[in-house]
C-alpha cells in the first residue's frame, strides 16, 4: 500500500475524523499483546518497530546476523513474509520460492543466512529450532504475541520518524510509541532525528545510533547519471544514499511499498532511463521484484549500517546470548 499523505504531517481533519477507529485498533493490539507467547530454547532477537512500513527493519536484521555469525553463532531469520502467499512455516528456498511466494525481504535473508516464513511466528521458530538454529533473528514481529522475545529492538527512520503520531488508521502506528517502547530494551535510530521522534521515546531509553550508507556498488556509479527507482517504505532515503554517494540522480520514480513490478512497468522504466541517458538502478529488496529477464538490465545498490558505536550493539547482542544460556 501507499501511505495516506497525512500520516506524515500533524494536524488535519482526517486524523481526528479517523480516530474512533484508531482507538479501536490499538485497544485490539494491547489485548492480544496480553496473550502469552512459546519461549523457545534458543535467544530470540527481534528487529521491530511501531510504524507500518519500512522503519529499516531488514537491514537491521541483516546486520545483526553477520555479527552473529561472526562469534560463529548459527543464526536462522524468521518473519511473516509480507507480500507473500505462502503463510508457513516453510525454509526459504531461493531457487524456488520468489518474491511473489514468499515476499522480497525473505529472499534478502535467506542469501545470508536460514531463513523461515511463517504466519504463525511460533510455529516458525519451532522449525528454525529443530533445524538446528541457536538464534533467532526476526525480521519484524514486535506486535507479535506468539514468540517470546529475548531482546527486542525499536528500529526508527530517522527521516521519517513517526509520523503524525497516530495509530492505524488515522496516522502510521500500529500501537503508541509508549507502548511499543515499553517491550524495547533499545531504540535504534537510522540516520539523524528529523522529526523530533526521540522526544516521544521514554527518557532512560537507550538510543543507539546508525546511518545507512551505499554498498561497493555504488563506486562504479559515482559522477554517473542515474534513473533511479524503488517501492520501499521512505523511497527518498535511497534517492538521497545516491546522491551522497556520488550519483547524478537525473530522473527518479517511487513506487508502494514492495510493489510487484512486471514486464509493463520494466519496459516504461527502461525507456525512461534510455531517454535521460541514464543508467537504471533500484534497491536490492526491490530487483528481487523485478521479472528475471530484466534483471540484468538494471543495477543494484545495497545499503548496509555504519554504527556511531559499534560497541553498544555487540554489547546487547552479548547480553541477550548470556541470558539465554543462563537461563539453560
Amino acid at each position: 500500500m501507499k501511505a495516506p499523505d497525512f500520516w506524515g504531517r500533524r494536524g488535519g481533519i482526517m486524523p481526528l475524523l479517523l480516530s474512533p477507529f484508531a482507538a479501536v485498533y490499538a485497544g485490539a493490539t494491547a489485548r492480544r499483546m496480553a496473550r502469552p507467547g512459546w519461549r523457545a530454547p534458543v535467544p530470540v532477537i527481534c528487529c521491530g518497530s511501531v510504524t507500518a512500513g519500512g522503519a529499516g527493519k531488514t537491514t537491521l536484521t541483516i546486520d545483526l546476523g553477520r555479527r552473529l555469525a561472526a562469534r560463529g553463532v548459527a543464526s536462522h531469520f524468521l518473519l511473516r513474509g509480507y507480500g507473500g502467499s505462502v503463510k508457513g512455516p516453510v525454509r526459504v528456498e531461493p531457487a524456488k520460492h520468489g518474491s511473489e511466494a514468499v515476499g522480497d525481504e525473505a529472499l534478502l535473508l535467506a542469501a545470508l543466512a536460514p531463513t523461515w516464513v511463517s504466519a504463525d511466528r511460533a510455529e516458525g521458530a519451532r522449525c528454525a529450532v529443530d533445524a538446528g538454529a541457536g538464534v533467532i533473528v526476526m525480521d519484524d514481529g514486535l506486535q507479535n504475541p506468539t514468540l517470546e522475545k529475548t531482546l527486542s529492538l525499536l528500529t526508527i527512520d530517522g527521516s521519517a520518524g513517526f509520523g503524525n503520531g497516530r495509530v492505524i488508521p488515522a496516522g502510521p502506528l500500529r500501537e503508541s510509541v509508549a507502548a511499543g517502547a515499553a517491550r524495547c530494551v533499545a531504540a535504534v535510530l537510522i540516520g539523524q532525528d528529523e522529526t523530533g521522534a526521540l522526544a516521544l521515546l521514554p527518557p532512560e531509553m537507550p538510543v543507539l545510533r546508525a546511518d545507512l550508507v551505499s554498498g561497493p556498488e555504488m563506486a562504479e556509479l559515482s559522477g554517473q547519471n542515474v534513473f533511479a527507482f524503488c517501492g520501499i517504505g521512505n523511497p527518498r532515503k535511497f534517492f538521497t544514499t545516491l546522491r551522497l554517494g556520488g550519483a547524478v540522480v537525473a530522473g527518479s520514480e517511487a513506487f508502494a511499498d514492495h510493489y510487484p513490478f512486471d514486464a509493463g512497468d520494466m519496459r516504461a522504466l527502461l525507456a525512461q532511463a534510455e531517454r535521460l541517458g541514464a543508467v537504471p538502478v533500484t534497491t536490492r529488496k526491490d530487483w528481487v521484484r523485478i521479472p528475471p529477464e530484466f534483471q540484468t538490465k538494471v543495477r543494484v545498490v545495497s545499503v548496509t549500517l555504519r554504527w556511531e558505536d559499534p560497541a553498544r550493539i555487540d554489547a546487547l547482542l552479548d547480553r541477550a546470548l548470556a541470558t539465554e544460556a543462563a537461563a539453560a
